[in-house]
């Protein structure tokens, strides 16, 4: 079969109805980055690119990227690693990673993930560090021993099925400082950091062997693929075929000349020129990758399509800016709970899902307080909205606003329009701007149950409330 009939197979792959449905999903990232866990404190990753674009990979907010970032000798975590560890080589914290998986109890995070609305789960089993966490028997000729003994992907992923979730799987398949250890400052460095020779391979080999061992509902590379367009397409087809209902993410643009002409440092000093004079006066959106070949979804990182879109999304976020722990994150670092449920409501509005992502110690294995308590209330306001969320599509539109000003997010589902408020109007009476609303008799409040009276009115919907509403994150009624 031809490249072209061959994609052209690949992209009639539907997305299927439990990833269309589930709305919510956990991100982990957590390896031996862990112990040190720190990274500069240079606000989002788009500021660091905007303040300090010739040595902004080394400044990012991501703690998972410490290796680079002690690689170069100006960065906060060069500094911080001199200071706290002597320059002992990054390998060294892996003995504290594997002393503090004696604490682990995937479970209980399996329960917690649960517990706050999570339908899949999708867990980084290799980072751009190379550390693998299973026990993988595909050998990495340049670090040896660079994996986990215990097999930490097999063990959450019985948890997480036991438990009604999905359970999906992050690859770095873009980046391995294993293969290639050149610091990287720029945004053209790191792109043009792909290792060649025998990489490809062996990033094909470790897709496969995950696939084969754990047949991961989600198939979810980051960066790009080492490989060229047919060896991509050809992991897609025997990963279609081993998991019928899987899906892979947006993040694997083939090998390409243009590509392989970025490990050129002329090549490199000409692009980072026009990134960096672009970046400067680039709003801060984060990050939304370039749409390759194939993919079922696409994934915004720290950022959201503006409008409703055709194809299936998903924003991918920290709680605070980093990914990875961050030992010096306060509880003011972290997004408050009404912040993440309206960005959710919000995303599931335009076609969206929220995977949100959790950063646990590796000192001890066990998630951090501040994290566990905006599960816990993201967790809560999901329960009683369930109705609303989970198995809605998209309305006519996605947003609107009530006459107060109070922002307003809409759903569907079977016929039935949810109206998300996303805040607590005051008063008895409750106006919903738009010609277009249906006019329903007795709206439902979904989390106490209490019956609106409906009432058409020039230019909107009234809602007239039983009683005023408690404070809350946001407030959906539903509208049949």
């Amino acid at each position: 079969m031809s490249t072209e009939s061959t994609l052209a197979a690949l992209n009639a792959h539907p997305v299927p109805q439990w990833f269309e449905d589930a709305k919510f999903g956990i991100f982990i990232h957590w390896g031996v980055f862990s112990i040190p866990a720190f990274a500069a404190k240079s606000g989002s990753i788009s500021d660091a690119f905007k303040t300090q674009y010739d040595y902004a990979v080394a400044q990012t907010p991501y703690c998972e990227w410490y290796w680079n970032a002690i690689k170069v000798p100006e960065s906060d975590s060069a500094k911080f690693h001199r200071e706290t560890y002597n320059n002992a080589p990054y390998e060294n914290f892996r003995e504290g990673f594997v002393d503090g998986l004696s604490q682990w109890r995937p479970g209980d995070w399996a329960d917690l993930f649960a517990a706050a609305g999570a339908k899949y789960v999708v867990l980084v089993t290799k980072h751009h560090d190379g550390y693998c966490l299973w026990p993988s028997g595909v050998k990495n000729p340049h670090q040896q021993d660079w994996t986990s003994e215990r097999d930490i992907v097999g063990e959450l992923g019985e948890a997480v099925r036991a438990r009604g979730m999905r359970y999906g799987l992050y690859y770095s398949g873009g980046i391995d400082w294993t293969f290639n250890r050149e610091p990287l400052r720029t945004l053209a460095d790191f792109m043009g950091s792909t290792p060649g020779g025998d990489y490809p391979a062996y990033a094909d080999a470790q897709c496969r062997e995950l696939i084969d061992r754990y047949t991961p509902a989600v198939l979810w590379n980051d960066i790009s693929w080492p490989g060229d367009l047919d060896n991509e397409l050809k992991l897609f087809e025997d990963y279609y075929a081993a998991v019928p209902d899987g899906v892979v993410n947006d993040r694997w643009l083939p090998m390409t000349p243009e590509r392989e002409a970025l490990r050129n440092p002329e090549v490199r000093k000409t692009v980072d020129a026009s990134l960096k004079a672009h970046m400067q006066n680039a709003p801060s959106k984060g990050i939304i990758p370039q749409l390759p070949p194939h993919c079922d979804f696409r994934t915004p990182e720290y950022a959201a399509f503006d409008s409703i879109q055709e194809k299936k999304w998903e924003a991918t976020r920290g709680m605070s800016h980093s990914f990875g722990f961050n030992r010096n994150d306060t509880d003011a670092d972290y997004e408050s709970v009404e912040s993440l449920v309206h960005s959710f409501i919000d995303a599931v509005a335009k076609n969206g899902n929220l995977l949100l992502n959790v950063g646990p110690r590796g000192v001890d294995a066990q998630i951090p307080k501040e994290q566990v308590a905006r599960l816990q209330g993201f967790g809560r306001w999901a329960k009683v909205n369930a109705d609303g969320i989970y198995g809605t599509r998209p309305w006519i539109r996605f947003d609107g606003t009530t006459r107060c000003g109070v922002p307003v997010r809409f759903t569907q589902k079977d016929g039935i329009v949810y109206v998300h408020l996303l805040g607590t109007p005051k008063g008895m009476d409750v106006i919903l701007e738009g010609d277009d609303l249906p006019e329903v008799r007795l709206p439902v409040h979904l989390a106490s149950g209490a019956k609106a009276v409906g009432s058409k009115v020039e230019g909107g919907l009234k809602l007239q409330l039983a009683i005023p509403l408690e404070p809350a994150p946001a407030h959906c009624f539903r509208l049949g």
